[in-house]
């Protein structure tokens, strides 16, 4: 599970990369999301590595810190399918209407929350 962890971390900062240096792009594949199967894709994803997270966590090289990124991701990945696509497009609006400094800031909080996980978990 310690691998499952790590590859999703690393997806979870390369995206953030991405959003920094092209946040027209990010903002692109965040709108591939915008359907009822999209969301349940995300919340698939937040469910894997918030259990990776979970599992990993006792090994990893902040147990605590990463059983509770586990359990808010994996919480959130539970809760996504009931947010509904209507609410989601206009988060996502407003979101993208707030310019690309905002994107960008974004872009660095996943980039530092990826590698930090990725750090914390790596075998």
């Amino acid at each position: 599970m310690a691998v499952v962890a790590l590859v999703l971390a690393l997806f979870v900062a390369s995206l953030g990369a991405v959003g920094i240096v092209f946040p027209a792009m990010l903002l692109d594949f965040v709108r591939r999301f915008q359907s009822p199967a999209g969301l349940y894709g995300a919340a698939a994803l937040r469910i894997v590595l918030g259990t990776a997270l979970l599992v990993t966590s006792p090994a990893s090289r902040a147990p605590g810190a990463v059983r509770i990124a586990g359990a808010v991701i994996l919480v959130s990945g539970l809760v996504t399918p009931f947010f509904g696509v209507e609410r989601f497009r206009r988060i996502l609006d407003w979101w993208s209407s707030r310019g690309t400094v905002f994107l960008r800031m974004w872009g660095g909080i996943a980039l530092a929350i990826g590698l930090l996980l990725a750090y914390a978990v790596i075998p």
